[in-house]
């Protein structure tokens, strides 16, 4: 190596001591099994090849049917879910590992393909986003939403609560709270897709208020030193928007810095794209909050040292280079080339670009 780091020297994380400081950010798959969108027996493979992560932190998994909004994403709301989850996590825990769930509510990026008896996906308000979806085998436009009412949102609080029992009972170290990319809590917090004049909508508490109920639901069921809650105050994904977002941030974060959790987890700038593009101040949330600050979004070797020296994150959370790295860690360690990921396997298949990719070890013994 040819700077000094501290990613790779331990973190406590609540209850958790880490080994190093990399985090395995969510990555969808879509390789669960139908009907029942169960975790495959590929998965324990995947997830346990990546325990020497500091944290494994699974790929989106949707806490109820109408949570689902792409073919083939594992649930956490089934019996038979729970039992598939339950081997991944004995597999990374043999290693050595420690693994979070990631809960997931889509709202409105879904499809009628994919809801029970072909309804319409929920949203906070009636307005179809633009964009797509992977269903039936194909990309197709995202349905037209309708609008949650009010006496509906207990029972999505209550979906993220199950979730959370089942996650424990899979055996799950802790769970991240899916509040980015456009998704439910994510379409509650923006006004760019929450038009409610009612308690959920208008101003920045009212809007904030869904995100901030089902974390401390879940807080209340699993403890907040095992919640996590990702966060993407910018990204443009699944067509979001906020018309100021700083001040819903900073008012969403000093709500869980008083709920306690172990983390938030920040997607600086655009989803898998531009790191600077909108204006946003990621330090203010890194004041406002007491627990760990997990930084996202095009980070390598150089960036995290970089991040990490000047105090600006406390873990890093790498994507897609841990697709196509299972020793990641050991490879940045040992100033080590990084295989290329086939982009053609981030979604659906088998085994091919999901559990086939060689660690250097393998490389050594060929």
């Amino acid at each position: 190596m040819s700077m000094p780091t501290n990613l790779f020297e331990p973190f406590k994380l609540g209850p958790i001591t880490l080994p190093n400081r990399l985090v395995m950010a969510p990555l969808t798959r879509n390789r669960a099994l139908p009907p029942g969108m169960v975790p495959s027996p590929l998965a324990v493979d995947y997830y346990g090849q990546r325990a020497s992560a500091g944290l494994l932190v699974t790929e989106a998994s949707q806490i109820s049917q109408q949570g689902q909004g792409y073919q083939d994403t594992p649930g956490i709301f089934s019996r038979e879910q729970v039992a598939a989850w339950r081997r991944v996590t004995d597999r990374v825990h043999e290693r050595g590992g420690h693994i979070f769930i990631q809960l997931w509510h889509v709202g409105r990026i879904s499809h009628t393909a994919l809801q029970a008896n072909g309804a319409a996906p929920v949203a906070p308000s009636a307005l179809r986003a633009k964009g797509k979806t992977f269903v039936n085998g194909t990309f197709a436009d995202v349905s037209e939403p309708r609008a949650l009412e009010l006496s509906e949102i207990p029972g999505i609080i209550d979906d993220f609560k199950r979730a959370t029992a089942n996650a424990r009972e899979a055996g799950f170290d802790g769970v991240e709270v899916h509040g980015a990319n456009g998704y439910l809590l994510d379409q509650f917090a923006k006004d760019g897709a929450n038009k409610r004049t009612d308690a959920y909508g208008g101003s920045i508490e009212n809007r904030a208020k869904l995100m901030l109920e089902v974390t401390k639901a879940v807080v209340g069921e699993i403890g907040a030193e095992r919640t996590g809650i990702r966060i993407s105050p910018v990204t443009p994904a699944n067509d979001i928007s906020d018309s100021n977002p700083q001040p819903l941030f900073d008012y969403i974060v000093d709500h869980l810095n008083v709920l306690k959790l172990v983390y938030i987890h920040v997607i600086e700038g655009a989803t898998g794209g531009p790191r600077d593009i909108a204006p946003f101040d990621y330090a203010s949330l890194r004041k406002r909050f007491s627990g760990a600050y997990v930084a996202n979004n095009g980070y390598d070797f150089e960036l995290a040292t970089k991040v990490l020296a000047a105090g600006a994150a406390d873990l890093i959370a790498f994507g897609k280079p841990f697709i196509s790295n299972p020793d990641l860690v050991e490879r940045l360690k040992r100033g080590a080339p990084l295989n290329a990921w086939d982009k053609n396997t981030f979604y659906g298949g088998g085994a091919k670009g999901y559990t086939d990719y060689p660690t250097l070890q393998a490389e050594a013994a060929q």
